[in-house]
């Protein structure tokens, strides 16, 4: 799921206004920032796209301004170009524009999006920047403004980590690192950051065991075609905490060459690459939305791998399984995604309290459906990128029980809830300058 991120450019501010408020009026009603940024036109996405990122970490703190400066609920359009005009003026991280850019951009791209309301945004903004002082303490002051998530989300975090839930949400309005992981049958991340600094791009290797040395973080994002061997497969884009799938499920040297494994969830195909490259493999890759695994397709291709990749819902194996038992499947299962909402800011906006129990159950179904087919001694890694807690330790609880004594064991090496938290990158050896990592979830469940 994961989605480069440029920097903000400066050209052209009010056009990119125009369509980053489209962006925000379509998610605030339940559209994906995906789907909709597919829509805009090339030239103008990588700034729409860093716009819109910008208004949907701070769309809590803006919601909550617009409703001070302007109690009355202004339509849509305009509303959307208000909440993210005030968004590009709030002081939660370095500013992309100068206060005046921001004013003068909105007022003019309002001209052409709703004419008559050109002097009511006008008249709002500057009054923001008189007021910024009181506003800003108020604004804090809320949950949803000092937060920028859903009150139910936080309730959610709060109830299920108790000690953590505030850095938990803070974290999650940061922008992520870009991290690479690069091919291990190419080559080795410390050679990696090396050609990188030929290149005149700084890099770190990260020295987590879990890792293998594969792992590497840009000091600055860039566009992909602009890394050394992006093209020829010898790097992908891939957080840290998705890299650790792969390693957990081979083990050391546990799975021997063409092992029969099942990426059950396989799309976009991060992890059924990965796996690929560490170890000659029989692997299908399945996923239920045939569209996205065109994307798994072309990761394979260019990464010059081989796999049989097939439409088909886990849930019901009777449609697609062979028969053969797998010594190894991968369940990186539908969830929330409240791990990564760093790099997707619409998923908080987007999803429902209910939507936790939902996804469960599928959770719970995919589990029921797929351990039949695992041979015995096999391992089942079931992950998920939710810090819920719904859709991590309690659902294998749930399992273990249902499976009953004997059936099973959960292996000492899974991690279980891996929280986006520096102590989380100290435990796992990061050290202290690591960056944050995806909230995951992570168990190996062993047959016996």
């Amino acid at each position: 799921m994961a989605r480069d991120e440029p920097a903000l450019p400066s050209p052209a501010l009010s056009r990119l206004l125009d369509h980053g408020a489209d962006a925000v009026q379509a998610v605030r009603s339940g559209r994906s920032l995906t789907e909709v940024l597919a829509q805009v036109p090339p030239e103008m996405r990588p700034g729409v796209q860093a716009l819109s990122f910008h208004a949907l970490r701070w769309l809590g703190s803006a919601t909550e301004l617009r409703q001070r400066l302007a109690p009355k609920t202004p339509p849509p359009r305009v509303d959307a170009l208000l909440v993210t005009a005030l968004a590009l003026l709030w002081p939660g991280e370095a500013a992309p524009y100068a206060e005046y850019t921001v004013v003068d951009q909105a007022v003019g791209c309002a001209r052409q999006r709703a004419p008559a309301a050109a002097g009511f945004i006008n008249a709002v903004l500057r009054r923001f920047l008189r007021e910024r002082e009181a506003l800003v303490d108020a604004v804090r002051r809320t949950p949803l403004g000092d937060y920028n998530h859903p009150l139910w989300w936080i309730d959610r975090v709060k109830h299920d980590w108790p000690t953590e839930w505030q850095a938990l949400l803070l974290g999650a309005n940061q922008r992520p690192p870009m991290t690479l992981r690069v091919n291990a049958r190419r080559g080795t991340g410390a050679a990696y950051v090396g050609r990188l600094a030929a290149q005149g791009r700084a890099a770190t290797l990260l020295d987590d065991p879990a890792l293998g040395g594969q792992a590497v973080v840009l000091a600055q994002p860039c566009p992909v075609l602009q890394l050394p061997g992006f093209a020829e497969g010898e790097v992908s884009v891939q957080d840290a905490a998705a890299q650790r799938a792969a390693r957990l499920l081979i083990g050391e040297q546990w799975l021997k060459p063409g092992a029969r494994v099942l990426d059950a969830c396989a799309a976009p195909g991060g992890k059924t690459a990965q796996l690929l490259e560490l170890a000659e493999l029989d692997l299908l890759a399945l996923d239920s939305d045939p569209l996205r695994l065109v994307r798994v397709q072309d990761t394979l291709k260019r990464l010059q791998l081989r796999a049989t990749v097939q439409a088909g819902d886990a849930r019901q194996p009777k449609a697609w399984w062979d028969g053969r038992p797998f010594d190894a499947i991968l369940l990186d299962a539908p969830c929330t995604a409240s791990g990564i909402v760093r790099r997707h800011p619409d998923v908080r906006w987007l999803r429902r309290a209910g939507d936790i129990g939902a996804l469960a159950q599928v959770q719970a179904e995919l589990l029921h459906a797929l351990w039949p087919l695992l041979a015995p001694g096999g391992r089942l890694l079931y992950a998920s990128c939710s810090i819920f807690k719904a859709e991590g330790q309690t659902q294998i609880d749930a399992f273990l029980q249902r499976l009953g004594p004997g059936a099973a064991r959960l292996r000492p090496e899974s991690p279980g809830h891996l929280l986006p938290s520096r102590d989380n990158a100290l435990a796992a050896g990061g050290g202290a300058t690591a960056p944050l990592q995806d909230g995951f979830f992570y168990a190996l469940i062993e047959k016996t």
